[in-house]
């Protein structure tokens, strides 16, 4: 059976590849410099979030599976909330992903998060399923984004 453990700063170059899958099953871009930049203070240490792993037994080092849960702060929930920034788990539907998915939604409630939050695509109703075994509901609210910038000094 697989084991879910906290990333580490080590860990880096084997959760590239995982990352790069992720982007291509989701259709989007991959930048690596990107991702690099954001996971570092991830797996540094709590202050933005945690990223946990999926190893093997027998090679711990050998990852097959992440969980990017990152930290929000919110007057509706009332003070630390989670967002699970990305999923992924090379083998699916043996039961991996449920044990990733419930172990960062245990170690967000110690670490004082009240809701965990998460996105999915659109055309992806398997995934919604699969979440709402585990207790997500959809809500009515729809995100928006945009990028920011520093204004011109």
């Amino acid at each position: 059976m697989s084991a879910v453990r906290r990333a580490e700063p080590s860990d880096l170059p084997s959760l590239l590849p995982l990352t790069r899958e992720f982007c291509e099953a989701d259709q989007h871009d991959y930048d690596e410099a990107r991702i690099v930049r954001a996971l570092a203070p991830l797996l540094h240490d709590d202050t933005h979030g945690q990223v946990w792993v999926v190893t093997s037994p027998s090679d711990p080092s050998a990852l097959s599976g992440y969980a990017v849960v990152t930290w929000g702060w919110s007057l509706e929930s009332g003070g630390r909330e989670a967002l699970l920034d990305e999923i992924y788990v090379r083998d699916r539907g043996n039961g991996v992903g449920e044990v990733l998915l419930r172990h960062a939604m245990g170690a967000a409630a110690a670490a004082s998060a009240s809701t965990m939050f998460l996105e999915t695509e659109a055309h992806n109703a398997r995934v919604r399923r699969f979440y709402a075994r585990l207790g997500f509901a959809e809500e009515s609210s729809v995100w928006m984004s945009g990028a920011l910038s520093l204004p011109a000094s």
